[in-house]
């Protein structure tokens, strides 16, 4: 029994604990579990256990406890790696711009934006409505344009005031061209597409048909298009066409082209 006792057993910091580095369980790393002797590699988790595979390609799934495993032969805590937060996809409106949320809309500014008709402004409404909203800019439908160049005159622009137009089937030597020349204010811009109707600037293939029928000249053109789709009406074949279209990559170049420098014209600084 002699030297049993040898020394002096409080001699030193007998308060100091041995600290058990805790370490990452990344992919691939390779540790042994201190009570079975199971060696392997990290491959994923499950139900709060770690899961070795061994080189045999044997899986044991073993719980987190403090010194569970060996790593080159010591004792090490093993943590399931905390992973940094994806940041989310920036959210882009239909127009295709990166959206802003938690904006309320703009009061509406004395600029505006006018089309020819209701489903015009349904259109517009549909692909840039969240852009002219951040914008303040409020898009109004007219009853044609045959009275144009009076309806702006009434509207009276100006440099804080300004004004912009889109024209359906805006081409040389067309009624709209003609009446759009009458219009001469530089705070008002009269840009359009060369569609018939603004039907025709969706693109065929987001309403599941290889193109616009061809319409006969002398007959309307909504008329035409629905007797050759089998549409009754041309209110069911509106309905069925705003329904198709979710973003700007579902109507034609020119249409966006039109709208875009309409809505730059009327929010750029005086």
């Amino acid at each position: 029994m002699a030297g049993r006792y040898d020394g002096d057993v409080l001699a030193g910091d007998w308060r100091r604990r041995k600290v058990i580095p805790e370490v990452d369980a990344e992919p691939d790393l390779v540790v042994e579990d201190a009570d079975s002797g199971f060696c392997g590699a990290v491959v994923g988790f499950e139900s709060g256990a770690v899961v070795l595979e061994d080189r045999h390609g044997r899986r044991r799934n073993f719980p987190l406890l403090p010194a569970a495993f060996l790593l080159d032969g010591r004792p090490v805590t093993l943590r399931r790696p905390v992973r940094a937060p994806v940041p989310a996809a920036r959210r882009r409106t239909a127009s295709g711009s990166i959206a802003i949320d938690n904006v309320r809309a703009q009061v509406a500014k004395a600029s505006r934006i006018w089309v020819e008709g209701v489903h015009d402004a349904a259109l517009v409404e549909r692909i840039w409505g969240d852009d002219l909203r951040i914008e303040g800019v409020v898009v109004e439908p007219l009853d044609g344009i045959d009275a144009l160049a009076a309806e702006v005159r009434a509207f009276d622009p100006g440099p804080r005031r300004r004004l912009g137009v889109l024209v359906d089937h805006l081409v040389p030597g067309s009624k709209e061209s003609r009446i759009v020349a009458q219009v001469t204010s530089p705070h008002v811009l009269v840009t359009g597409h060369p569609y018939v109707d603004v039907w025709q600037a969706v693109k065929p293939r987001a309403l599941g048909i290889p193109a616009w029928p061809v319409v006969p000249p002398g007959r309307p053109w909504k008329e035409g298009v629905c007797a050759a789709l089998g549409v009754a009406e041309p209110a069911d074949m509106w309905r069925l066409i705003l329904s198709r279209v979710d973003s700007f990559a579902d109507v034609e170049t020119p249409l966006i082209n039109a709208v875009e420098r309409m809505i730059d014209f009327v929010t750029s600084p005086e």
